[in-house]
């Protein structure tokens, strides 16, 4: 039996029905020929507050969810283990470890439940976004296809190399929240956590250190996020059984957040389009001069260096709920680098499931971490496949979330995967490099050249520093991080000369 088909069986028998998640925003009819003004509302400076509060994350995830909004979050609290169960065995005996810190934490929380309802993404989150988790986090799961449960994997602990920049209104909200990379696990139905604190050479056998214990932040809780069936026409239905026709609007009508997000590419596409088509040399150009000529200089003019536009999959196209989101959107300059990265998420997906992943990643970024939207820009899968990310539309320079310190006047690529140790496919770096060649030849940038931008702040630059950066970076060139992992960092070099020749330079 496929996933889509369980998934059919649980939305039609009203399993979904009593999920923790999204209630569904009131839906503003419009058609899908509304006029791109009237669909969207923007600000046109980074530094301005968001148009409007996102909504409560806590208030979405409180079992308020009608039936026909796919997908949901379930949010757990992390227990202190056992001294038994810390070795992996299940007791009944209240005894925690012995090994505590000074203020009484334990070192070692976790969870096991073998009665969740199906989740197919993971992720743990705490309350502080500026503490960090000093420590490992492993889980295990158990399969709803096969019934059986996988061995322990790692969680990356992400500790704050992703987010919106120090000062700006999406990081001081009050929902912010520190957060592991999400992890995709496939559709299953239980699981066992357990966060442990570095206790300095502890799983060697050797004696702790009390001046290494770290207390581990408080109000960790386990998010297990079910990303729903791609909600088609949005009209709570069975998934249509197959897209329309690509660059083709989807009948029904729209919510006015899904309007307004569409209508953000009413100069690439029509509104309601699931596809922003590709273009060659010559129409893209063409475009080019149509969307920014009044701002090219004489040289820009004479010799456009722009790589063909790629395809792109909208929001719409990977089946967004547009409700999730804040209102808005927020604009920076221009796009001056494109800072490259991996979402840490494994590898475990195949390409038809990358919508599903994304949708996925999106809940958690918005309700789990309190962001006001995806932080990515724009997210590729193994097969090369681009899609659309943070909403506010693809030709423009979108705010995101994706490098702290760097946001600004920056664009986020994500690979969908982990590539620590996992070469990524051809397909996904050559994905890279048509989209930076386009996206960054709006700009006029080199994809193979340099430039410099200014720091909002992080673990690697003061804020206020100018920084020269490759127009493709990686983002651990722009905060301390392992991502984008280093064997997709090692092929960064090969994406900057095809971008470059893409660009016809």
């Amino acid at each position: 039996m496929t996933m889509s088909k369980i998934r059919g069986m649980r939305r039609r028998y009203g399993f979904l029905a009593s999920s923790i998640g999204v209630t569904s925003a009131a839906a503003l009819a419009l058609t899908p020929a509304l006029p791109a003004a009237a669909a969207t509302t923007t600000v046109s400076s980074a530094s301005a507050a968001l148009v409007a509060a996102p909504p409560a994350p806590a208030a979405k995830r409180a079992g308020t969810e009608a039936a026909d909004v796919p997908g949901s979050t379930q949010s757990l609290p992390l227990v202190p283990l056992t001294e038994g169960r810390a070795r992996g065995r299940t007791l009944t005996t209240a005894r925690t470890l012995a090994t505590t810190p000074a203020d009484g934490a334990a070192l070692e929380q976790g969870l096991r439940r073998a009665d969740v309802r199906h989740f197919s993404l993971l992720g743990v989150v705490w309350d502080n976004p500026d503490t960090e988790l000093h420590g490992s986090v492993q889980v295990r799961t158990r399969s709803v296809v096969t019934g059986t449960w996988s061995g322990w994997q790692t969680v990356e602990t992400h500790n704050a190399d992703h987010g919106a920049d120090p000062g700006t209104a999406e990081r001081a909200t009050r929902h912010v929240r520190g957060a592991t990379a999400p992890l995709w696990v496939g559709d299953c139905d239980g699981v066992d956590v357990r966060v442990r604190a570095d206790t300095g050479d502890r799983d060697q056998g050797a004696a702790t250190d009390p001046l290494l214990q770290l207390p581990l932040p408080s109000g960790l809780r386990l998010e297990l996020v079910d990303p729903g069936d791609d909600p088609g026409d949005g009209s709570g239905d069975e998934p249509t059984p197959a897209n329309p026709e690509p660059d083709q609007p989807r009948t029904g009508e729209l919510s006015e957040a899904a309007a307004a997000a569409s209508a953000a590419n009413a100069d690439l596409a029509p509104i309601g389009a699931t596809e922003i088509p590709a273009l060659d040399r010559e129409d893209t150009e063409r475009e080019l001069f149509a969307l920014r000529g009044a701002e090219l200089t004489e040289r820009q003019r004479a010799e456009p260096h722009i790589g063909p536009r790629p395809k792109i999959v909208t929001r719409r196209g990977w089946g967004a709920d547009e409700s999730l989101r804040a209102r808005g959107f927020v604009y920076t300059k221009k796009d001056k680098v494109a800072f490259v990265h991996h979402t840490a998420t494994g590898n475990n997906y195949t390409c038809s499931e990358a919508p599903s992943v994304i949708r996925s990643i999106y809940r958690y970024h918005v309700l789990s971490m309190g962001w006001r939207d995806i932080g990515y820009n724009f997210l590729v899968d193994k097969c090369g496949t681009i899609y659309e990310g943070r909403a506010g539309g693809v030709a423009k320079p979108v705010l995101g979330a994706h490098t702290m310190g760097f946001n600004g006047n920056s664009v986020g690529i994500a690979v969908i995967g982990t590539y620590s140790r996992s070469k990524p496919s051809s397909a996904a770096v050559d994905a890279v490099a048509r989209l930076a060649a386009w996206k960054l030849g709006l700009y006029g940038m080199n994809p193979r050249g340099k430039t410099y931008l200014k720091s909002a702040g992080g673990n690697l630059y003061q804020k206020g520093k100018n920084v020269r950066l490759n127009v493709i970076s990686g983002h651990r060139d722009g905060f301390a991080t392992d991502c984008p992992g280093a064997k997709l960092y090692g092929k960064l070099g090969t994406a900057r000369k095809a971008a470059a020749r893409y660009q016809g330079r």
